[in-house]
């Protein structure tokens, strides 16, 4: 049976808050051009691996200022998480194992 963790709500409500803002940020970038800058498209087929791009426009101001909003939200939330004082209530051997329980909780068997 695994160890179950008493989490306080603050540190679980910031781990998914984490996973919210993480999970916006790879589908708006999704979105985007590949390039943040305008670029022209090109082809490499002389590698290991055939590489093709089409012209980038380049972000808007707006693009860039979602994903810096993103990106800033998304490390303060980290630090938050990581630096909670909860984890020195937690043995150091154990944790990994707390990290990852907060990380990917075990669904409820109702």
């Amino acid at each position: 049976m695994a160890t179950t963790y008493d989490f306080p709500s603050d540190l679980r409500a910031g781990q998914e808050e984490l996973h919210q803002v993480r999970a916006e940020l790879s589908a708006l970038l999704k979105r985007l051009p590949w390039s943040v800058v305008p670029l022209d498209g090109f082809s490499d087929t002389g590698g290991w691996r055939k590489v093709e791009r089409p012209a980038s426009p380049g972000w808007t101001d707006d693009e860039q200022a979602e994903v810096e909003k993103l990106r800033r939200r998304e490390h303060e939330l980290a630090v938050f998480v990581s630096t909670h004082r909860f984890w020195a209530e937690v043995a150091v051997p154990e944790r990994v194992t707390a990290r990852m329980s907060l990380k990917h909780p075990e669904p409820d068997g109702d």
